[in-house]
């Protein structure tokens, strides 16, 4: 990411017009495991970030992603060259979480230490009404989901590579990211150019 080091930085407002036809990015739609370390332009990440699970409708607070109970229990991390930063779809922002670079620990294969961006799905329980903690399991994970998803899509739609992963070492993530006892590491997906 091509930003300034300070602790919040404000996106620039997302394009939302244009775009290819959905079912064309359906089709190009793949996972990628060879990435290059090129950067993400400024705008590409603020309307891949929009479009993973920003807010669509200003009035209510809706998403483009789906969130069951509307409950939006999952936070969009960023792992990058230069640091950690947490997604607040609100004031479409980045909150710096971390100064070190941890995209190496965001998952178990080599590429996601040097592909350009890595999104940690993080689930907080604490915004979870009272609920059966096997339901809550099914409902962050269908979420994390649908984020998952908007990105693929978004990427097939812009030329970009993505993978979601599972394999990750959820502690050691969630330690490496300064988490609390309330909040859980569900997937990672890798962003960036294809090599």
């Amino acid at each position: 990411m091509d930003i300034e080091i300070t602790n919040r930085i404000a996106l620039s407002v997302p394009h939302k017009a244009g775009g290819m036809p959905l079912m064309m990015a359906l089709s190009r739609r793949h996972s990628t495991r060879l990435y290059t370390d090129r950067p993400l332009s400024p705008q590409l990440l603020s309307d891949l970030l929009w479009a993973a699970c920003g807010i669509n409708r200003p009035a209510t607070g809706g998403r483009t992603a789906p969130s069951a109970r509307n409950w939006h229990a999952i936070d969009i991390y960023l792992a990058a060259a230069d640091g950690a930063w947490r997604y607040e779809p609100e004031a479409h922002c980045l909150q710096r979480v971390l100064a070190s670079d941890v995209r190496a620990s965001t998952g178990m294969q080599e590429f996601v230490g040097t592909a350009a961006l890595d999104l940690v799905y993080v689930a907080n329980l604490a915004r979870m009404e009272a609920t059966d903690p096997l339901e809550r399991r099914f409902y962050c994970g269908a979420d994390a989901g649908a984020i998952a998803q908007n990105v693929y899509l978004f990427c097939a739609a812009e030329g970009l590579a993505t993978v979601v992963r599972g394999l990750v070492d959820r502690r050691a993530l969630a330690t490496a990211l300064g988490l609390g006892a309330r909040q859980r590491v569900l997937l990672a997906q890798t962003v960036g150019f294809a090599a």
